[in-house]
């Protein structure tokens, strides 16, 4: 498969946002766990495992394909004030990563490249998942 620039772009770009999403979870878990709330930091931990997991099927994909697995300049951390400060953030981070996955996805339909295409989805149905997860928290902290 020759070398396409705009799948390269869009591998890039998802590898620089699970790396960013791990940088994000990694000092959320740390924030609240200082402010003693042991289980949201066990759950942000859990996503920074979550996230790894994705930059590793990136990472996996884009050697296959010959690409550097090189992420671009991460965005700074925006670490929340509160925690459903941190949760509205996360939410909208996680919003990004759906559309660009679903534009990624599409993309690779076009061009017939079926691996990445499933490598997309994947990625995609599980930032569906995390985002409806989110959604869960931000309804059980507003209901408190």
């Amino acid at each position: 498969m020759h070398m396409d620039p705009r799948l390269n772009g869009y591998l890039t770009r998802a590898l620089t946002h699970e790396l960013a999403a791990v940088q994000q979870y990694l000092m959320q878990a740390r924030l609240t766990g200082l402010w003693g709330l042991s289980a949201q930091s066990a759950q942000f931990r859990r996503d920074v495992n979550e996230e790894l997991v994705h930059a590793e099927r990136l990472m996996e994909r884009m050697l296959v394909l010959g690409i550097p697995c090189n992420a671009t300049q991460l965005p700074p951390i925006r670490p929340g004030r509160t925690l459903a400060e941190m949760l509205e953030i996360d939410r909208k981070l996680e919003i990004e990563a759906v559309r660009l996955y679903e534009e990624a996805m599409l993309y690779c339909a076009r061009r017939q490249d079926e691996e990445t295409q499933a490598l997309m989805r994947a990625l995609m149905e599980d930032e569906l998942g995390h985002l409806k997860e989110l959604d869960q928290q931000l309804s059980e902290l507003q209901g408190e």
